[in-house]
Order: structure tokens, then C-alpha cells, then sequence
């Protein structure tokens, strides 16, 4: 079979000392941790949200997700831009520190009964330099409740960005 894919490139992440990644055909942009506009009482891993060309996208901390305590410093943070269940989402990682090629005869299934943050969350395991890589599963970070409540907010019209307000 010529048409199977054969590797498969990923954005690398940095979160607390863990390392995961992400499929890039997932990733819409990469930006600098912009300043939030807080929402009240929303999901506890809920940051806020952003006005990224006119559309309100809702913005997840991966930390908070994965359980982690906040992270020292926010110098090296970046924004996803990804896409769950059809609608924009941002998340928040510690740090973006490279892209790579990963064959996918080299992706192993998760471990099973080996609890590590964020497992929940994987969908295989890789080796770059020898370093265990978690492929993160986009689609399994929100509940099907979670991504409705997201929605909502996603509809709600912000007002244009203050100037001077971007980070």
C-alpha cells in the first residue's frame, strides 16, 4: 500500500518535565501567550478567552488540564490554535521547542498501568534522542459536555482588542 502514511510531523511540547506532541495537521497557528479575557465561572481549566480576527476562541491551560501546578514562568509559553469537535480552541503549553518527522512504525500504543499526567489524554508513545515523546489525542481533551459549554462561549460577540492590549 503506497498510499499509507509512513511518519507523521509533530509539534514537540515542553509541559513541567514532561514532553509531548501534537499531529501539526491539528495545529491552525502558533502565537505568543496573548493577554485573556477572564470568564467567570467557567470550566476550572478554562483560562479565558481570545479575539483572534474577529472570532472568540476559548482558551484551555494544558496544565490545568493535566493536573499540574501552575508553571513558575509564562517567558516560553505559547498558544495553540487547534480545532476540537469542529470549533477553535486555544491551548496554552509551557513551551514549543521543535518540530519533527516520526515514522509511524515508531509509535507505540500508551502505556497501560503506568499513570503519567495527561495519559488520559494519549494516544501513543514515541523516542526522539532516546526521550519518551507523548503523542497527545486532540480530540479526547474535552468531554462531549465540555466542548458544549466551550460552544456557547464561542458564540458570544466580543468587542474589537484594545490597542496596545496584545502581549
Amino acid at each position: 500500500m503506497k498510499d499509507q502514511i509512513q511518519e507523521i510531523q509533530v509539534a514537540c511540547l515542553k509541559m513541567e518535565e514532561g514532553l509531548y506532541a501534537v499531529d501539526i495537521m491539528r495545529i491552525k497557528e502558533i502565537l505568543r501567550l496573548p493577554r485573556l479575557s477572564p470568564l467567570p465561572r467557567a470550566l476550572p481549566f478554562v483560562e479565558g478567552v481570545i479575539n483572534l480576527r474577529g472570532m472568540v476562541i476559548p482558551v484551555v491551560d494544558l496544565r490545568k488540564r493535566f493536573g499540574l501546578p501552575p508553571a513558575a514562568s509564562r517567558e516560553n509559553a505559547r498558544l495553540l490554535i487547534i480545532s476540537v469537535g469542529g470549533q477553535p480552541l486555544g491551548l496554552v503549553v509551557d513551551e514549543v521547542t521543535e518540530m519533527i518527522s516520526v515514522p509511524v512504525k515508531e509509535i507505540k500504543p500508551p502505556p497501560r498501568g503506568v499513570r503519567v499526567v495527561g495519559g488520559e489524554f494519549l494516544v501513543g508513545l514515541c523516542l526522539v534522542q532516546e526521550v519518551p515523546v507523548m503523542l497527545l489525542n486532540i480530540d479526547s481533551l474535552l468531554t462531549f459536555s465540555e466542548q458544549a459549554s466551550l460552544e456557547d462561549i464561542s458564540s458570544v460577540p466580543l468587542p474589537p482588542p484594545l490597542r496596545g492590549a496584545e502581549a
